[in-house]
């Protein structure tokens, strides 16, 4: 698949900034790693509802703390939780500290449910991991959109509940 989001990315988002850089696992170390460049940086956190039946990729400015109790009833949800790298795997066919929207290409089936908050969705552009975190993608609004479409994910756009 990398080499199907590389084909992507060439032909749809060739104007993007793509950057290089160390392996980073953490917002902590991506801010350490990641040079300076355009667009939003986000967190991405990919949970389950409580009996697994749900998947949800949530993506939120990379400060913001989710309260997942409070994200659960407006979704609605129950007692969302950390989903498991078997599941990431599974679902989305990454591994942790590779997680972004770009990996919604592996997920042909529309298990995954997209949460966007509203402050990415009003970005001009995001960044994110294509595929891999050895490297970051600023993408343009536009272009999330196209991404979106191409996947056929609707992103749910909400103001994602902080935690205290």
């Amino acid at each position: 698949m990398q080499e199907t989001l590389s084909r992507w990315l060439e032909s749809h988002a060739g104007d993007c900034p793509f950057i290089e850089h160390p392996a980073v696992h953490t917002i902590a170390e991506a801010l350490i790693h990641v040079p300076a460049m355009p667009g939003l940086m986000v967190k991405n956190l990919f949970v389950r509802d409580e009996k697994g039946r749900r998947h949800f990729l949530v993506i939120v400015p990379f400060d913001k703390r989710i309260d997942l109790a409070a994200l659960g009833r407006l979704l609605p949800a129950s007692k969302l939780s950390m989903a498991s790298p078997e599941r990431l795997l599974q679902h989305l066919g990454i591994t942790p500290g590779s997680v972004s929207l770009f990996a919604l290409i592996h997920d042909s089936a529309q298990a995954v449910e997209l949460v966007l908050d509203q402050a990415v969705w009003d970005a001009d552009s995001v960044q994110a991991h294509p595929l891999r975190n050895t490297a970051t993608v600023a993408l343009s609004h536009a272009t999330l959109v196209r991404f979106l479409a191409h996947t056929g994910h609707v992103p749910r756009i909400l103001s994602v509940p902080a935690a205290d």
